[in-house]
């Protein structure tokens, strides 16, 4: 058994005596119940999947800038907006 001195953050504080009147418990039983809960919580996270990316060659001509592709592409909607306006 380890005995220490923690600085608790007032809100934290007020949800701990929030516990402490609803269960009845002392406040060393609420707070080694919660830290009990908050260290076995990061154990049990379970790994996030590896992401991988598929690489697929565009085949486009050298010189081709495929970047400009979205400007083409709002250009062709702006001038279709146009149309439909007039």
């Amino acid at each position: 058994m380890m005995r220490t001195t923690l600085t608790i953050d007032d809100d934290l504080a007020a949800q701990i005596q929030e516990q402490r009147r609803r269960h009845g418990h002392s406040l060393k039983r609420v707070i080694n119940a919660l830290l009990r809960e908050g260290l076995q919580s990061r154990q049990e996270r379970p790994r996030a999947k590896k992401y991988r990316i598929r690489v697929h060659k565009l085949g486009m001509r050298p010189g081709f800038d495929p970047v400009k592709l979205n400007q083409l592409v709002d250009e062709l909607e702006t001038e279709e907006r146009r149309e439909r306006e007039e």
